[in-house]
């Protein structure tokens, strides 16, 4: 169990019933054309493994057609939402890549403030501290960027980087982070 969600990841992936209720009730007011169509047209499968995706949401027809049927209210076709199976062992980002997948299968295809709003309620995303697979994103990112250390150029302090984007501040002498340095 995880927050409020019954989760289980035994053969094919799932979509919580709770998850799902909690989206429809996000929906509610909001335009969401293929919601009463998930039931007869959403197919939910792993990706291979060595996918670079977390998830996708495929429509069998175009995107002209999607947003033709979308307009007119039709039934959007088949739906494939494909999940990393490398999510089997992050539960948080399992719901929040699975939540996120739904809004689009339901006919939110942007990605707006609403998509956004919606996914941060109902499934909001793991902290890096919380998420193993963010973690080990993180650790093949650091590892292919040329530099393993930061040195400031004011004060010629270094120290083991740790974080993909720039650092604002030197840690020793606290003035802003010259680019002078690595």
């Amino acid at each position: 169990m995880i927050g409020r969600y019954r989760f289980s990841m035994v053969g094919d992936p799932e979509i919580p019933e709770k998850l799902l209720d909690d989206i429809k009730a996000a929906l509610i007011g909001r335009e969401a054309p293929f919601l009463r169509f998930l039931d007869n047209e959403m197919e939910l499968i792993w990706l291979e493994e060595e996918d670079t995706r977390l998830g996708f949401t495929r429509f069998e027809c175009d995107h002209h057609e999607i947003y033709r049927r979308k307009r007119l209210g039709l039934p959007p076709g088949k739906i494939s939402i494909g999940i990393n199976p490398i999510l089997k062992n992050d539960e948080s980002l399992y719901l929040h890549t699975l939540s996120h997948e739904i809004l689009h299968a339901v006919g939110l295809l942007d990605h707006d403030g609403a998509h956004a709003e919606i996914v941060s309620t109902v499934a909001p995303s793991p902290r890096l501290r919380d998420s193993p697979v963010l973690r080990s994103m993180r650790e093949e990112v650091l590892a292919s960027l040329p530099e393993r250390q930061w040195i400031c150029g004011n004060c010629g302090h270094s120290w083991e980087r740790r974080r993909v984007t720039r650092p604002v501040r030197c840690p020793k002498c606290a003035r802003p982070f010259s680019s002078q340095g690595k």
